[in-house]
């Protein structure tokens, strides 16, 4: 049993050699896997099941490829593509997974997030998440002609740059209070997330219990993240060229 996860690849047409290396690596490895779970962020962004650009529909046709081969995929929402909805799931074959979600990998309970909640330090932040997950303020945003939406992700995506420019390294970090509290309401000593871009697999002690938090980083051109659970082993975080 191999079981692939990957996020934050914030693919868009500006940055061709991603996409590329994507659609490749579903053909490729992930080909191999039984599961594969895309925890949030693959698309920089996403205003609408109902707009399609060439990109989007070469990557919902290679996923849908990859499902038909028999392989599970999970796909998780991120701040980017948080309005990924029902008719993707179905046009792609992938499940749609709650954040957080509690599953099985090899012979062990883990935590997956995308792990921007983690982030409480961002108040700033943390106020627009709670704003673009209510179903209301979603179905309002969905209501709007493309093209209004198609400014409105560009301006929120200045706005987010501009504003982290100005933030402390700190602040867009998970909080770690935040962390143990998470993984002590689920009962597991390991979690996995992405959101940070800061790959790393970080030990430390929770409760008298050793515990393992594990960082996806983000696809750059020529590189991309991975964590690989083969069988029973302990989760992977690895590195490859794209």
């Amino acid at each position: 049993m191999t079981t692939l996860l990957i996020s934050d690849l914030h693919l868009h047409a500006g940055q061709p050699d991603i996409a590329h290396g994507f659609l490749n690596y579903l053909e490729t490895e992930a080909r191999h896997a039984d599961t594969l779970y895309l925890l949030g962020d693959i698309f920089e962004a996403w205003i609408g099941d109902d707009y399609l650009g060439d990109l989007e529909r070469q990557v919902i046709d290679a996923l849908k490829r990859l499902s038909d081969a028999g392989t599970q995929i999970y796909f998780m929402h991120g701040n980017r593509d948080f309005l990924v909805g029902n008719a993707f799931a179905d046009a792609t074959g992938a499940t749609l997974l709650d954040d957080p979600s509690l599953v099985t990998l090899g012979n062990q309970r883990v935590l997956l997030m995308h792990g921007d909640s983690l982030c409480t330090g961002d108040e700033e932040y943390m106020k627009f998440r709670a704003m673009s997950r209510d179903p209301e303020w979603q179905a309002q945003i969905l209501a709007l002609p493309v093209e209004q939406r198609l400014e409105l992700a560009k301006s929120l995506r200045l706005q987010s740059s501009d504003a982290n420019t100005q933030k402390a390294d700190a602040i867009m970090d998970v909080t770690p209070a935040e962390v143990e509290e998470v993984m002590r309401a689920h009962g597991v000593t390991t979690l996995i997330h992405g959101h940070t871009h800061r790959p790393a697999v970080h030990d430390f002690d929770l409760d008298g219990q050793s515990a393992r938090r594990i960082v996806l980083g983000d696809w750059q051109p020529g590189s991309g993240w991975e964590i690989r659970v083969e069988d029973d082993a302990a989760p992977r975080l690895r590195e490859f060229t794209i």
